[in-house]
């Protein structure tokens, strides 16, 4: 494919993605939270949530589904979108709160935390003003934040008109966005948990459930951030019969 040719593919595609967007600022919503998650797989960590509001204008091509990224390419991304951001948050639940609570309970929480951030660094970008600039001074609880797009789930004590999107990382800018800026951030928590917890290969593998991983834990056992309700006793003996060449993170 010529460069010109792959150049058009990624206009049409950041079009495609800003459909849902779209629709909103022509109903006059300004302030559109995209929302996604990372880590909900792995035997260890966090599971992560970003929260960010693009600017409209917002024009970087090839922003997509964080998975379908390279590292190097999820890398660039974060920082564009960290720059351009209107506002973005992180929320982060630890994985002893997932064995407490369940990684879908976890997961809301770390969006919901995600949310809270954003806010904040909304209402301090948009300045004293941002009331009246909203359009919610006359709510209970008014917020910057106008409409969620969030990726399958919805935040049903959240107080702010949502639309759950099914694989909506691939279908929206904003979830796209929020999908990178979650999976860059936890990847970097995984380095820095690497750093503490040798031998895991959780700078490589980032919890998931590879074959090594594995031998890691029949060698040495736990540690603090393994999540306990991931890694027990019967699937633990079952998945340390994986094929050899198996690598691939366990779903």
């Amino acid at each position: 494919m010529k460069k010109e040719e792959r150049h058009q593919l990624l206009i049409k595609k950041l079009k495609e993605m800003k459909v849902y967007e779209d629709a909103l600022y022509e109903k006059g919503i300004t302030y559109i939270a995209g929302v996604d998650e990372a880590g909900r797989g792995p035997l260890a960590g966090p599971v992560v949530a970003a929260a960010v509001v693009l600017p409209k204008d917002f024009d970087v091509l090839g922003v997509d589904d964080s998975k379908k990224l390279s590292k190097k390419k999820r890398e660039e991304f974060y920082e564009e979108i960290k720059k351009a951001a209107v506002a973005y948050g992180i929320g982060s639940i630890d994985n002893e709160t997932v064995d407490r609570i369940n990684i879908l309970e976890a997961t809301k929480a770390a969006m919901k935390e995600a949310l809270r951030q954003l806010e904040r660094d909304l209402r301090e970008s948009i300045g004293a003003d941002w009331k009246s600039l909203t359009g919610n001074e006359s709510r209970k609880a008014p917020c910057c934040i106008q409409h969620v797009l969030i990726d399958a789930l919805i935040l049903k004590d959240v107080p702010i008109p949502q639309t759950a999107i099914i694989h909506g990382d691939g279908l929206s800018l904003s979830i796209a966005a929020a999908s990178i800026m979650a999976k860059v951030s936890r990847d970097r928590m995984m380095d820095e948990y690497n750093e503490l917890y040798r031998g895991y290969a959780f700078d490589s593998n980032k919890g998931y459930g590879t074959k090594a991983h594995f031998e890691a834990l029949k060698t040495r056992g736990l540690c603090p951030i393994h999540r306990r309700t991931f890694v027990n006793t019967a699937s633990f003996a079952d998945l340390l019969f994986l094929e050899e060449e198996s690598e691939a993170p366990v779903k």
